[in-house]
Order: C-alpha cells, then sequence, then structure tokens
C-alpha cells in the first residue's frame, strides 16, 4: 500500500510541474489560472483509481501535498527560467 501510495503521489507531483509553470505565466483568477489549477484533477483521480489506491483518507495529505508542491516547483521553474516555454 505505502509503495503504491508513494508512486501515486511521485506521478501527482511529476504531473502538476507543468501545469504549475503554465498558472505561474498567467494573471491570477483568470480563466488560464483556474485551468492551470484544474485540469490536472480529473488525471489525479484516474491516477487513483487505476493504481488501487481508492479513497482512503489516510492517503488524501499525501496526494494533496504532492499535488501543491508540483504546482509550487512548475511555478520556481517558471520564475528561475521565464524563458523556458517560449
Amino acid at each position: 500500500m505505502w509503495l503504491v501510495l508513494m508512486a501515486v503521489a511521485a506521478g501527482v507531483l511529476v504531473l502538476n510541474i507543468p501545469f504549475g509553470f503554465w498558472r505561474a505565466g498567467v494573471r491570477k483568477y483568470s480563466l488560464p489560472w483556474l485551468l492551470a489549477v484544474h485540469l490536472p484533477i480529473p488525471c489525479v483521480v484516474a491516477l487513483r483509481l487505476f493504481s488501487g489506491l481508492g479513497w482512503s483518507s489516510a492517503s488524501f495529505p499525501f496526494v494533496i501535498a504532492a499535488y501543491v508542491s508540483g504546482q509550487y516547483l512548475g511555478g520556481v521553474l517558471r520564475r528561475t527560467f521565464p524563458n523556458l516555454g517560449k
């Protein structure tokens, strides 16, 4: 169970880095910003379901932390390397 949880958390983190990169380059609370924050959610749900992790409450802190960390790391990459996406 823990190995699957860590694999899903790692997948969520990696999935959110490009979305965090995108989010950091648009105006806050605009439509692109909302999309950058919310589009990865169906993928996270799919990862949870296909991995067999399901909806155990003990997994939520790890997956949410991975989600936020991926968004944050993408923003850091955007600020560190502003010409990376051009």
